[in-house]
């Protein structure tokens, strides 16, 4: 077995961060910003980009990274987790894959609802305190 690489995406808009409401896969009913796994040979930026809009359907602009997470929460799953930041460019957020994601809503980033997915509690954390580095002892 080897950890996976997921990439998850902080997009702001108007001062909110948006999240999704999980569901059909681990996590299930926790609130998660939009993401998945890196392809091969994809950047991250790239991936970002493409999880964005096969989730939600909008556009993002001005990619930066924030965090890197060694994310073992969900057991016996295990990430490397690569967290971003974007701003928000375009589009309405609609739900694209029902099957994985309830609802799409903007949330104020300190008022966010729970319960929270890890990686999304990470980013979260790593935006208020300024950290970009979590390792397992960490999380």
């Amino acid at each position: 077995q080897r950890p996976k690489v997921g990439i998850g995406v902080m997009i702001f808009k108007d001062g909110k961060i948006l999240l999704g409401k999980r569901k059909g896969s681990h996590g299930e009913g926790e609130f998660s910003l939009p993401g998945g796994h890196l392809e091969y040979m994809e950047s991250f930026a790239d991936c970002a980009l493409r999880e964005t809009r096969e989730e939600c359907g909008i556009e993002i602009e001005h990619i930066r990274f924030q965090y890197v997470a060694n994310v073992t929460k969900y057991a016996p799953k295990h990430y490397t987790q690569i967290g971003l930041m974007a701003d928000w460019k375009s589009g309405e957020a609609k739900v694209l894959e029902p099957d994985k994601c309830e609802s799409w809503c903007w949330y104020d980033i300190d008022n966010l609802p729970n319960p929270m997915f890890e990686t999304c509690r990470l980013a979260v954390e790593c935006y208020k305190t300024g950290k970009n580095y979590l390792d397992i002892l960490d999380v």
